[in-house]
């Protein structure tokens, strides 16, 4: 009887001592996979058990140190209690009690909590935090020790634990893969409009900006009739005023004052105080700055200048909109006038078309890195004015010029190869 008392006793510790080897490599698989973001937005909502999980990863070294030690203690003492079972009650071989125990830890107390944990392994995490906090406080000087010295062999290998902290931090073509693996999590458009945002610290505003040979303005200098011409034809609420030449600003008229403007320009008046100041800025500001500095300056469009101060073109708070949300469906429907679709892939547009407006809409890699326009991309790579029937190849595309117009491609037709 006392012998049967006894291998119950065994038995009962060794499935305890299981239990406890499986809630060990759960737990290391558990918090280890964990998403610290989830876990980040878990503790927002006062779960505590979240935020216990983070202060223990914070310190991953001594996290895993609390449940390697654990982990071996309770095999260590499982292979004892199973080598007295076999030998003592069973008369069998060690080898064999070996054996039996390394196929139940297997299938027990790693291969099934593992996957339980990888399954869900925030829900993991957050429930095994409480007693494996207690077990980071009593084995703190065996922990010391072994860190200690795993530090040192760290050292050699030129490694350093609190290293894996860096590891959440996410570059933006990371984040834009975690949007892209995102699935139905987030809807398709705003994963496009985050997508855009990301995207936009590469661009400046010389990239969205509306060449000056495309600037919608009024020449003061061309009189009353085409003022009223221009205003009453303009989609724009603001337009730019000049004298002669767009380099020389006399300011931008919102058409709220176009009433105003035409009878004093018919009169022959100044028409300055009608006439909003003109607001510069520089080619190469990055695009999200330049938005901050739209709202902060209570502003809607600049003139883009070069390093010369010339002008180059003009943005609009409109245009950077336009990078985060996309186009609207009657910009999309001018992008398919410009860009006329041939049977064989091809496209036929003009030298004017912004290279960047060609890759967006069909998705091509035309290179923008130097030139933003076909014709300045064709004159840098010819080195020279362009000639009409010209062919040339630039990357995996090939530019066709059909026609020109005073030096400029009036016609030409891309198809991607």
């Amino acid at each position: 009887m006392p012998e049967e008392n006894s291998l119950l006793f065994l038995f009962s510790t060794l499935v305890f001592l299981l239990i406890l080897s499986g809630f060990f490599s759960g737990s290391e698989t558990g918090m280890m996979a964990a998403n610290k973001i989830k876990l980040k937005n878990l503790s927002k909502k006062s779960k505590k058990s979240a935020k216990r999980s983070l202060e223990l990863l914070k310190k991953p070294d001594q996290l895993l140190s609390a449940i390697l030690v654990g982990n071996n203690f309770a095999n260590i003492l499982a292979s004892a209690i199973v080598t007295i079972i076999v030998t003592d009650y069973f008369g069998l071989n060690v080898l064999i009690g070996s054996v039996i125990l390394t196929i139940v830890i297997l299938i027990f107390s790693e291969i099934t909590p593992k996957t339980m944990a990888a399954i869900k392994p925030e829900s993991f995490a957050t429930r095994s935090s409480f007693l494996l906090k207690i077990l980071v406080y009593i084995f703190k000087p065996l922990i010391f020790l072994t860190n200690s010295i795993s530090k040192l062999i760290l050292k050699i290998f030129n490694l350093d634990a609190k290293d894996a902290n860096s590891n959440d931090n996410l570059n933006t073509e990371e984040l834009r893969t975690l949007l892209d693996e995102s699935g139905d999590l987030i809807p398709k458009q705003y994963r496009k409009m985050l997508s855009s945002v990301l995207g936009m610290e590469e661009l400046v505003v010389e990239d969205v900006m509306l060449p000056t040979n495309e600037v919608i303005g009024i020449d003061i200098e061309k009189g009353h009739g085409k003022a009223i011409e221009i205003i009453e034809s303009t989609e724009y609420s603001r337009l730019p005023v000049f004298n002669k030449s767009i380099e020389n600003i006399v300011g931008i008229l919102h058409l709220k004052d176009s009433h105003a403007f035409l009878e004093r320009l018919e009169k022959l008046k100044s028409t300055k105080k009608l006439l909003k100041k003109a607001y510069f800025v520089s080619q190469s500001t990055a695009l999200m700055k330049q938005l901050r500095e739209f709202l902060s300056n209570d502003q809607t469009i600049a003139f883009v200048v070069d390093e010369y101060g010339e002008i180059q073109g003009l943005v609009s708070i409109e245009d950077i909109f336009k990078e985060i949300v996309g186009n609207f469906e009657s910009d999309k429907d001018e992008l398919e006038k410009e860009f006329i679709k041939l049977k064989d892939g091809s496209i036929l547009t003009d030298g004017n078309s912004r290279i960047r407006d060609i890759n967006n809409y069909l998705n091509w890699r035309i290179p923008e890195y130097g030139s933003k326009t076909i014709n300045g991309l064709v004159t840098e790579h010819l080195d020279q004015i362009p000639q009409a029937s010209l062919c040339l190849e630039i990357e995996k595309y090939r530019f066709e010029i059909l026609e020109l117009d005073e030096n400029l491609i009036s016609k030409i037709k891309i198809k991607k190869f």
